[in-house]
């Protein structure tokens, strides 16, 4: 498989790996009561390390995932700004990327990296990622996927017809479109295709056996030609004794339907019908209704008349009652098509680069159409809004308060039962945190050395026990947490011989046991069956 190359590509491939996991404080007064409110959420800060901070409960449970970053257009006024130890990369940080500069596809394809790698540890098995983008990267973006997810993981591409009329400003012709890219994480993925249940009106013919419809076996046409599969032309033996050829009315030579070994088979299970046509036998496969049946009603690649960027502008200033409040918004309907085809009723969608809260509005909708309970986690950036703009106007200063006031909006306005829990960013869980005296709680730190261990989100954080120093267990080892959220006690926690022979009665099995420190020897560890792992120096040690 041919292989992209960026500048910065060696810094960030793994750069997910070192990327701190912070703890997730709750903002109460900027939550919303209701039914889920626990599970929805909308978390305030940079998209990556939210990213690295959702692994350790969503880790394989994001059903489907919609993300609209930026088209990196040279007009959208974003910079690079993740901490990667790379000089060149250092560079970037903090500088806006504009349309003159020679390295923007570098320094988007350089952001772009670490967000997806973690997008698709999130993923469920059977989940999917749609993209939204437009010409200025959608080649590179499904270079990077096929590198990120593999090119065999690649679904299609929609082709979202945005406007009606306008830009004429463009150079060359009118662009009224832009792309949603979507990838699957596995092959267990699944389009769910609308299905129409049928009534069996369209089998017209009966017999012993019940309803049926002929189909015509033999096929001809520019598609259907001998020449391309010369092993579906052959004999078969008519009423009368004859050879007959799937020939077309013209002469010319077509195929069979179907290959040589399952024509046999129906003609031996009596599933062939011969109907005589102009003094021609022309067979036919008889094809019985079953109740339950289905018609498979595929979508189209290209969505034409769905919804336009002006839905979505309509949509918030109904809301906000002020015009043009957020530029370029994707309209809800758009979304919602999206969600329809790719979610079960309890799915969780994520999206990452949340803007004005679309994803959230089309879930809460699809939810209360077919009376669905899917959840939704939305991520924003502390992105400043321009200061003439109509939102900054309306007395909106952040892009992030949009977000959490559009979507309590559509909750009242709409008197749906939803609620949402609104989280910031809070201290990094890592060795130079710890070290400086910023602590976690014992719950957040011991559902992050679960993780560490085993590389699995917590299966049950109520079975956390701070008394007993323990976390959680998996088949073949148990894990431990001697800490406390004090830095001077800290400094006198240990595992000592009367830790480990309390614990070792309880639980005799192999331990893994997260620690400042340990009292004692090689030989007592291998005794009480614990591997020790130093708090913070080898935080990151994962056990195996």
């Amino acid at each position: 498989m041919a292989t992209l190359q960026f500048k910065g590509k060696s810094a960030v491939w793994n750069h997910h790996l070192s990327v701190p996991y912070h703890t997730l404080e709750k903002d109460a007064k900027k939550s919303l009561k209701g039914t889920d409110a626990e599970e929805n959420l909308i978390i305030e800060g940079d998209n990556l390390l939210a990213l690295k901070s959702l692994l350790p409960k969503y880790q394989g449970r994001i059903k489907c995932i919609y993300i609209d970053p930026p088209y990196n257009t040279g007009n959208e006024g974003w910079a690079y700004n993740d901490n990667v130890n790379s000089p060149t990369i250092r560079e970037w940080i903090g500088k806006v990327v504009g349309k003159d500069d020679l390295t923007r596809h570098d320094k988007w394809l350089s952001m772009m990296t670490p967000r997806l790698k973690l997008l698709r540890e999130l993923l469920t098995d059977d989940g999917a990622i749609f993209v939204s983008i437009d010409n200025n990267e959608i080649h590179n973006l499904i270079n990077l996927l096929n590198e990120v997810f593999g090119s065999d993981k690649f679904v299609g591409v929609f082709v979202w017809r945005k406007k009606e009329g306008g830009g004429q400003t463009d150079q060359y012709f009118v662009t009224e479109h832009e792309y949603i890219v979507v990838y699957k994480k596995t092959d267990s993925f699944k389009w769910l295709d609308e299905q129409i249940p049928q009534d069996g009106s369209a089998f017209s013919k009966s017999d012993k056996d019940g309803k049926y419809k002929a189909v015509k076996l033999a096929k001809w046409g520019s598609a259907s030609r001998r020449e391309d599969r010369p092993s579906m032309y052959f004999p078969l033996q008519a009423p009368n004794g004859k050879k007959v050829y799937p020939v077309a009315p013209d002469g010319s030579e077509g195929r069979w339907r179907v290959g040589q070994k399952r024509l046999e088979g129906l003609v031996t299970d009596g599933l062939v019908e011969w109907i005589k046509r102009d003094g021609k036998w022309i067979p036919y496969e008889k094809i019985y209704f079953e109740d339950g049946e289905v018609k498979v009603i595929k979508e189209r690649s290209i969505i034409f008349d769905l919804a336009f960027t002006g839905d979505g502008t309509k949509e918030l200033t109904e809301l906000f009652g002020v015009k043009d409040f957020f530029e370029n918004p994707k309209p809800s309907e758009l979304i919602k098509y999206l969600l329809t085809y790719s979610t079960e009723k309890d799915s969780i969608i994520l999206d990452s680069y949340a803007g004005s809260g679309t994803t959230a509005h089309a879930v809460l909708n699809l939810n209360k159409e077919d009376s669905g309970n899917r959840k939704f986690i939305l991520v924003q950036l502390p992105e400043k809004i321009k200061e003439k703009s109509p939102a900054h106007q309306a007395g909106f200063k952040w892009v992030h308060e949009i977000t959490q006031e559009r979507v309590k909006r559509i909750i009242k306005n709409k008197k749906y039962k939803a609620g949402f829990s609104y989280y910031t960013l809070g201290s990094s869980i890592d060795a130079e945190s710890i070290l400086t005296g910023k602590l976690p709680t014992y719950k957040e730190f011991a559902k992050y050395v679960y993780y560490l261990a085993t590389g699995k989100n917590h299966p049950d954080e109520k079975k956390i026990k701070e008394e007993d120093s323990f976390v959680g267990k998996t088949d073949h080892q148990s894990v431990y947490l001697i800490y406390e959220k004090n830095a001077d006690a800290l400094k006198k926690l240990a595992i000592t011989l009367d830790w480990a022979q309390k614990t070792h009665k309880k639980d005799s099995d192999k331990k893994i046991v997260y620690a400042p420190a340990c009292y004692l020897d090689d030989e007592a560890l291998e005794q009480f069956n614990i591997k020790f792992v130093s708090i913070p120096y080898n935080l990151f040690e994962r056990a195996t």
